[in-house]
């Protein structure tokens, strides 16, 4: 069944005039506006993301104190003065030195997802698939009987206004050190994935790698690497972290959110470049090393009245110029945190989108079919 909760109510762009349940309340301006006309909708933009991050202490911009102490964990590259944080939330200049998070302490929370998860890449990945048998699965079909552990991390480089796990944002007061870590995946040989997401990892990346790295020492037969992120990570983190799932049968999950950098910084308050920089050099250094088990997949949400079909052909032509093989998921959208006036995917937004990825893409799946009221994506063709 789809989503019937949504009673359709009109906003009023406030640069074009132009009415449409399709267009936020809290950003106050349409689709085409932000992508026409990025001085005219940049006010708006930073008032939304600041009465969105407001209520969690959260400053409103990147922090650039002059001679403040710099993080360089992604591309915020926040400068911290004193007593300040930066704009994940988790890092702190303390008397002149960052607390909270480094590699042997981190804040997130840990639970076992069972096999066939909800991951992005279960259409194609060991766990979903059997693909990579015997070296990176344990069974030739579904990894049925093993489970994901997912480490949910606190804190994000972004600020999605559709965010759909926004609890990132009430950290814990409870840092989880390495040695936690580590037992929970020695205690458990049922574990066959570790996935990273949040939030996002990139604000703890050091420690997400350590962590990564001692599992690994603890010589399971199967034990994959994975990343879902928004791909904004300081590149030779993001590096290390590609070789992690290249060498255990991982993957790399980006949410490539726009094309469009006035569109990714309306929905997500940061411009995404480096996500598609990051995404290109795991691309090219390691994409074909492993070619029949995926190392890295985009992924796309179709907000309404703002992630089009434009949007996503120009995402898939990326895509396509470095390797058209490279999965590309397009997640149907539910109302969620700060656009949950906007409605689903509609079934019509949905198919179009999916035809023109697969005019560049060979491998285009479309997710969260139950929020489109279909069972197979089939019913999309």
């Amino acid at each position: 069944m789809g989503f019937r909760f949504f009673q359709p109510k009109e906003s009023i762009c406030q640069i074009c005039g132009s009415k449409s349940v399709e267009i936020s309340e809290l950003l106050g301006i349409c689709g085409d506006c932000i992508r026409e006309n990025p001085p005219s909708s940049l006010p708006f933009i930073k008032m939304a993301h600041k009465e969105a991050r407001m209520p969690y202490g959260l400053p409103a911009d990147p922090p650039k104190t002059p001679n403040g102490i710099k993080c360089n964990f992604c591309s915020n590259e926040c400068s911290l003065g004193e007593n300040e944080v930066g704009y994940c939330g988790i890092r702190r200049n303390e008397n002149g030195r960052f607390t909270k998070v480094g590699t042997e302490y981190a804040l997130y929370h840990a639970y076992l997802d069972s096999h066939v998860t909800n991951c992005c890449a279960a259409w194609f990945c060991p766990a979903g698939t059997g693909n990579g048998y015997p070296k990176y699965a344990y069974r030739e079909g579904p990894e049925q009987g093993y489970s994901n552990l997912a480490i949910f991390c606190y804190g994000c480089n972004f600020n999605c206004l559709f965010c759909q796990n926004a609890s990132h944002k009430e950290l814990p007061k409870h840092m989880m050190n390495i040695e936690d870590f580590v037992k929970v995946v020695r205690k458990n040989e049922q574990i066959s994935c570790i996935c990273f997401f949040g939030g996002s990892p990139e604000p703890q990346l050091p420690f997400a790698l350590n962590a990564s790295k001692r599992v690994l020492e603890l010589k399971k037969k199967i034990l994959r690497i994975c990343w879902e992120w928004n791909g904004c990570g300081n590149s030779s983190f993001v590096k290390k972290a590609a070789q992690l799932s290249l060498e255990t049968g991982g993957n790399i999950k980006f949410d490539l959110k726009a094309a469009t950098p006035s569109l990714s910084l309306a929905l997500s308050a940061v411009d995404n470049t480096k996500a598609f920089e990051n995404f290109e050099m795991i691309a090219k250094e390691f994409y074909n090393e492993r070619p029949n088990l995926p190392l890295l997949m985009a992924s796309t949400l179709l907000v309404p009245g703002y992630v089009s079909a434009a949007e996503v052909e120009q995402i898939a032509l990326f895509i396509s110029e470095i390797n058209p093989d490279i999965p590309y998921s397009l997640l149907a959208f539910y109302p969620a945190f700060k656009m949950m006036d906007l409605p689903p995917t509609s079934k019509v937004q949905a198919s179009e989108c999916y035809h023109i990825a697969k005019k560049y893409l060979n491998r285009v799946n479309i997710g969260n079919l139950h929020i489109l009221g279909i069972k197979a994506q089939n019913e999309l063709l």
